[in-house]
């Protein structure tokens, strides 16, 4: 199991304590690629998705509402995880 899946499953098992790093590896593995950095915010961009996918980082985590707008945005254009 690599480990942004072990980081999906964590996340679809109801975790809210992820790594920030471990969210931005799992959001490249759907194929998004990080744009720009401004301040705390890292913006990332698909080329099939017109959405921006907007990170922070607090503490070394994961805000869990970005991780809910992420799983819900995979969802509606139902986006696969890649292998790596």
């Amino acid at each position: 199991m690599t480990k942004r899946q072990k980081t999906l499953a964590k996340i679809l098992s109801g975790s809210k304590n992820i790594a920030f790093s471990d969210f931005g590896l799992l959001v490249e593995g759907f194929g998004f690629q990080l744009s720009r950095v401004s301040g705390s915010h890292h913006i990332f961009v698909h080329a099939k998705v017109k959405e921006l996918v907007n990170l922070q980082e607090v503490g070394g985590q994961i805000k869990p509402y970005q991780i809910r707008q992420f799983m819900n945005l995979i969802e509606r254009y139902n986006l696969k995880l890649e292998d790596e």
